[in-house]
């Protein structure tokens, strides 16, 4: 193959960034590269097209050459210098965009995404829902990719509140949200650096000076209210939470306030300013729990099933670990190996459920979409992985040939393997064939009464009465005490942060 359009020496780029090879010439790839050249703030400055189509060879595409095809991308970027990659067809095939994906990492060069939601959507691409290419192979099954046009009716046009919008979760529906059209996104944190960082991530910019974004806590129940007055969501995301197990096995308290009190906060004024759908992000340690952070989030879940009946329908939705979050397990673990450290795992027979956290999200707004006020939804996490399979897996793609492990011991609250329904829970297929629902029972009388006893006890900062009230209000709640081992290691990789 001969580049014939751009000469094999160095090319100048067409505005500042990282010189950047679009797969892709037809109507995402124009899009995105317009985009592009016209957003400095991405860091990407597009200098040509690879495309499959014949036709298109030698032709020029908003104002970039259209140089070769998919086969001949490694003389491409050899050619042009070219330092990242965006696959700019969104109906491409998952294991196409990975095969590009290792292609590109031989050579040095990152790869990102367009991911296949867009091709739901009535609009043209931009900037903003671009994808660092995902590390689902790990997860030992395909990506699920399945949000459908359906979600637009959710969506599109109505005025949406995300919290915790900074989180891993949080911000993922923030991006995933925005790309469907609502008439307003508010973005919710108590972190005003995270709200800097999505931002930047979302609009392209961060100068925080839109009513888009909002300080809060959900913990501050007159705040909330003056929140809702304000922007008027119709559709509300509860994404924020307390999430670490270990800290809240030390901290039970600060469990309780945010994760239930919080949520309690957030429900009573959605009901209050007649919010339309409100939907919790819950966990799969909310299934016969044995933490206090799965016993929060089944008190959650609790706190919802007691506001049923109202105008707003309310449902939560249950899934497992996330793969590429914040502090997730391969952060630290692609750290130990750089290091030349061993990979510190709990135990050598642990399993966890995973998805990578764009598929996740993406069911999220399915199982928004059948919201009917009285069902939590269970996402379809396919097999549980083993933790030390995964990290092998992971080693192998950055070419570390062997791994050295070190077993430190279940700690307080966890569990060797996790569960998705609890007791009493019978899973029911729901619209949607990657999702499964159950109707958990009720809250029996005295429910409330006992509610504001666990609330009056972590306000006043008593761990052992909250546990006990835990108890009370959770029969199921079993605390596990840990597994330990004679030797622990400093830095440990922990499976158990939601």
């Amino acid at each position: 193959m001969s580049v014939t359009l751009i000469s094999p020496a160095r090319p100048p780029t067409p505005v500042p960034g990282l010189r950047t090879v679009v797969i892709g010439a037809g109507e995402a790839g124009r899009a995105l590269s317009r985009d592009l050249q016209r957003v400095t703030s991405f860091g990407l400055a597009p200098i040509c097209f690879l495309d499959d189509d014949t036709d298109k060879l030698g032709t020029t595409v908003s104002g970039l050459p259209v140089v070769g095809s998919l086969a001949d991308l490694e003389d491409v970027i050899d050619a042009t210098e070219a330092e990242v990659v965006v696959v700019a067809i969104p109906s491409l095939p998952v294991r196409r965009v990975r095969e590009l994906g290792r292609r590109c990492a031989g050579l040095g060069v990152s790869v990102r995404h367009l991911p296949p939601f867009l091709t739901a959507l009535q609009r043209d691409v931009a900037g903003t829902d671009m994808r660092t290419l995902q590390i689902g192979p790990l997860i030992g099954r395909p990506e699920i990719h399945v949000t459908s046009s359906g979600v637009c009716d959710v969506i599109t046009g109505k005025r949406v509140l995300v919290t915790g919008a900074g989180g891993s979760i949080g911000s993922e529906l923030c991006r995933q949200v925005a790309a469907f059209g609502p008439e307003t996104l508010t973005m919710l944190d108590h972190d005003e650096s995270n709200l800097h960082r999505l931002q930047l991530d979302v609009w392209g910019q961060g100068l925080l000076d839109s009513d888009a974004v909002v300080v809060a806590d959900i913990r501050d129940r007159d705040r909330l209210h003056q929140v809702f007055r304000q922007h008027r969501p119709e559709v509300v995301f509860h994404a924020a939470a307390l999430k670490h197990l270990p800290i809240l096995e030390r901290h039970p308290c600060e469990g309780v306030k945010s994760n239930v009190s919080g949520t309690e906060n957030l429900v009573e004024a959605a009901i209050a300013h007649e919010v339309e759908r409100f939907v919790l992000i819950s966990t799969d340690k909310a299934a016969n729990p044995t933490s206090v952070l799965g016993a929060t989030k089944r008190l959650a879940e609790m706190v919802l099933g007691a506001h049923a009946g109202s105008q707003t329908m309310m449902c939560s939705v249950r899934f497992g670990n996330v793969l590429g979050s914040r502090g997730s397990l391969l952060h630290v673990v692609r750290e130990q190996l750089a290091s030349g450290s061993p990979v510190t795992v709990t135990h050598p027979d642990v399993t966890r459920y995973f998805m990578t956290i764009e598929e996740a999200v993406g069911l999220v707004l399915e199982a928004a979409r059948m919201a009917d006020g009285d069902s939590t939804y269970v996402l379809d996490m396919g097999n549980p992985v083993r933790i030390v399979d995964l990290v092998e897996s992971f080693a192998r793609l950055l070419n570390v040939r062997e791994v050295e492990f070190e077993f430190t011991g279940l700690r307080a609250g966890e569990k060797l393997n996790e569960e998705l329904f609890g007791a009493g829970e019978s899973p029911e297929p729901s619209a949607h064939p990657r999702i499964n629902r159950t109707r958990p029972v009720r809250p029996g009388a005295g429910f409330r009464a006992r509610l504001h006893e666990l609330y009056d006890a972590a306000r006043h900062n008593r761990p052992d009465e909250v546990i006990e009230h835990l108890r009370q209000l959770v029969p199921e709640y079993a605390p596990a005490t840990g597994l330990p081992v004679p030797a622990v290691a400093a830095g440990a990789v922990y499976p158990d942060d939601f």
